[in-house]
């Protein structure tokens, strides 16, 4: 008898023990957090990028989920109303829907209306880079890059290369894509859309509107005796706020919940305390950034249609970025943390941008002066600037970078899976490269190797 009431007693204290786990962790939320990302996912790849979603739920959705739970994910895409559904043997639903001119958004709160459909702005009507010239193919060493970028080993997980372009002088000198892609093939960005905060950032400092050392003002932080009142810009956009939400890209973290789970990210974002002193100590973390997003937003007025307007007209007409879409919550907030989608050859414009530090292609100041310097400076010695990672400063993986032939002034635009815009002041040499490659280094590898043997092809050009 003794032996049974213990046996009932250790039973029910798992029982108690599991349900306990459940309810701290609360497992649903990993499970919407996934359904949330294939549902926005597929349905930006199939209705702005025109992409087979089978085939991007194969290579880009499904290598993100654990593997556990890959057999269970289930989605329908809904071409009619441009809509796509996602969840998890019929757990957890989740629903995206595409709204011209803006993009895809989870259908997370009922209350909310669309903006008004726009069409895309007319092409430029002169290409801002000049016709591509022939040095690829003259040059075995550069053209053996390129194909080593493409090229799956059978050895390693693949890495699916979708586009490359290599930018000399304000010229296109190597241009390659896969199969189903092309030069007007709209692309993700991830966290490349952290290049975009920083710039558009940038034009409203050029305009007097914001400065970096200023407060953010979020009225979650208005409390007397809140530390989070101290914030300036210069701390969400450089990631050394101090702000507690560490980002794993768990589907449980405060970054996975606040990108596919929260309407209102930014009033999600501001909510977490601050788990050390500002400026102490550098922690990347896409929270900081989309607090950052609803400053510029209010600064420049309009929501949504107000900043979509705001960017194509200081920015994206300028540069002859034809192909730009800006992704925003039900806040009207711009998620310039993820999502936005644009050509290779529009990203390749936005690294030209830096070349000549901040003049646009038809010779305007688009951004401040010395906003190059201020970018690309490390952070507390680590390898990132101002939403972009950075050779500068005494980190090691910025050491290993210059060792394997990226120059010590360089500095690029990084998103996951392997979406980068590298560029270089010193070489006047922008590359960008886009696809869905796995960790560890989500490609990088041969991404310098290309670097280096485009600087050296190139020199004599």
């Amino acid at each position: 008898m003794a032996m049974k009431r213990g046996f009932l007693w250790v039973f029910t204290l798992a029982v108690l023990f599991i349900i306990g786990a459940a309810a701290w962790w609360r497992p649903e939320r990993a499970l919407e957090t996934a359904s949330g990302l294939t549902a926005h996912n597929l349905c930006a790849a199939s209705f702005i990028a025109g992409l087979d979603p089978k085939a991007t739920a194969d290579e880009l959705v499904k290598p993100m989920l654990p593997g556990l739970v890959r057999p269970l994910l289930r989605y329908r895409v809904d071409a009619t109303h441009k809509s796509v559904e996602a969840s998890f043997a019929g757990l957890a639903p989740m629903r995206a829907a595409f709204t011209s001119g803006y993009g895809c958004r989870l259908a997370l709160d009922p209350r909310y209306q669309a903006p008004t459909p726009v069409s895309p702005r007319a092409a430029s009507p002169a290409d801002a880079f000049a016709p591509p010239t022939a040095i690829v193919s003259e040059n075995s060493a550069l053209n053996e890059a390129l194909t080593r970028e493409f090229a799956e080993q059978s050895s390693q997980q693949q890495r699916f290369v979708k586009a490359v372009v290599i930018v000399k002088d304000g010229r296109v000198v190597a241009e390659r894509y896969a199969p189903g892609f092309g030069i007007d093939t709209p692309l993700l960005s991830y966290s490349v859309a952290k290049s975009f905060t920083n710039v558009l950032l940038g034009i409203l400092v050029r305009q007097g509107r914001l400065r970096v050392d200023q407060h953010i003002g979020a009225p979650e932080w208005s409390k007397p005796g809140d530390p989070r009142a101290a914030l300036v810009i210069d701390d969400l956009l450089r990631m050394d706020s101090g702000i507690d939400a560490a980002e794993t890209g768990s589907g449980f973290d405060p970054a996975s919940q606040m990108l596919y789970r929260q309407d209102d990210m930014a009033a999600f974002a501001a909510g977490f305390p601050l788990g050390r002193a500002p400026r102490t100590e550098w922690d990347y973390t896409s929270v900081n950034t989309l607090i950052l997003d609803r400053l510029l937003g209010a600064t420049v007025g309009g929501g949504a249609p107000g900043m979509r307007a705001f960017a194509d007209q200081e920015l994206y007409a300028p540069l002859h970025m034809d192909h730009v879409t800006m992704e925003f919550d039900g806040a009207g907030t711009f998620v310039g943390a993820a999502h936005v989608y644009a050509t290779a050859r529009d990203y390749a414009r936005l690294g030209e941008l830096f070349i000549d530090d901040g003049i646009g292609p038809d010779g305007q100041r688009i951004l401040p002066e010395n906003w190059l310097a201020y970018s690309r400076r490390s952070t507390l010695g680590s390898s990132y600037g101002a939403g972009f990672w950075t050779n500068d400063g005494p980190s090691a993986f910025a050491a290993g970078r210059v060792a394997r032939g990226f120059p010590k002034d360089g500095f690029f635009a990084s998103g996951n899976r392997g979406q980068r815009i590298y560029i270089v002041p010193s070489q006047r040499l922008v590359v960008a490269r886009f696809g869905y490659s796995p960790p560890p280094d989500f490609g990088i590898s041969e991404d310098l190797q290309l670097i280096d043997a485009a600087i050296a092809a190139l020199r004599a050009h």
